[in-house]
């Protein structure tokens, strides 16, 4: 069982920042990818960004070049900052971890993005 919980989510004017934190109650080394998802109203759950424990990342082309994951193996916490956000980044922002054993979320944080 891995338990996920995230902080960081809140209310954002275009254009500005936010950072994302996903606490895990296991070490991150052992599990295989970790990541973030988002759920805009109305829309399916797509995928935001990834890292595998080889800390190999890859992007949803909506996000390429403004948002960044990473991660802090001692603190067992993955991390999601998003720059030059936009209104249609609006949602509720999931942590994932792909771990050996099984598939796990977290409870998501809401990030809206308006004026």
């Amino acid at each position: 069982q891995v338990r996920l919980v995230e902080s960081g989510g809140g209310l954002v004017q275009p254009g500005g920042s936010l950072r994302l934190s996903c606490a895990a109650s296991e070490s991150i080394n052992s599990i295989n990818v970790m990541g973030w998802y988002r759920q805009a109203p109305g829309k399916q759950r797509e995928l935001v960004a990834t890292i595998s424990s080889g800390a190999s990342t890859n992007y949803a082309g909506s996000v390429k070049g403004r948002f960044t994951i990473s991660r802090d193996i001692f603190k067992n916490t993955v991390y999601l900052q998003m720059n030059s956000l936009k209104p249609e980044d609006t949602a509720v922002y999931y942590c994932y971890a792909a771990a050996p054993w099984g598939n796990y979320w977290g409870q998501g944080t809401q990030v809206t993005v308006s004026s």
